[in-house]
């Protein structure tokens, strides 16, 4: 009877990681067909794509309620934004390759209803649902969604926290003075 569990759980990893991995491959294959998918960077950033940005640009704030004030969302978002595409650059080409795949299929229509229920462009997206999809990857069964949930919350509060004009709001004095 263990070795019929074991079987099964073994079959039930595969299973994730194959569906992850097609998900993936589709939605660079799809990305670099569409032109979605191309290298160059969106007009002062120097890694983040044009197509990343709509996403990025909804998120963020999302991701950084409570952490700044709400007067001061946008402006900390867009801060957010310039030191995510900085630290970006810092990644190896394979570990930046698969932050872009995981934009990509974000960004991608065909890839982000069915994988965040957002069917509209992130522009139209309601808040709820993005609070929607967020916590359904954060809690979801599939390994893949729950790293992907992670990735998004750590680049994003890394790169906020980050920035110097964080600090006051989360009680860091800063560095020592040396």
């Amino acid at each position: 009877m263990m070795d019929i569990d074991r079987t099964y759980s073994r079959r039930g990893v595969l299973k994730v990681g194959l569906f992850g991995g097609f998900a993936l491959a589709g939605a660079g294959l799809l990305g670099s067909v569409s032109g979605c998918s191309t290298d160059r960077s969106a007009a002062g950033f120097q890694q983040l794509r044009q197509s990343d940005l709509p996403m990025l640009r909804r998120l963020t704030p999302i991701m950084l309620a409570g952490a700044v004030p709400a007067s001061d969302a946008s402006d900390a978002a867009q801060a957010a934004l310039a030191s995510l595409d900085e630290g970006l650059g810092y990644l190896s080409p394979a570990v930046l390759r698969q932050i872009r795949q995981l934009f990509d299929l974000l960004s991608l229509s065909l890839t982000r209803g069915p994988f965040t229920g957002i069917w509209s462009s992130w522009e139209l997206a309601k808040d709820a649902d993005i609070h929607a999809f967020l916590e359904r990857w954060e809690n979801s069964s599939i390994a893949l969604l729950r790293q992907g949930h992670a990735a998004l919350q750590q680049m994003i509060l890394m790169a906020w926290y980050g920035r110097r004009e964080s600090w006051p709001h989360c009680g860091y004095p800063g560095p020592p003075a040396i």
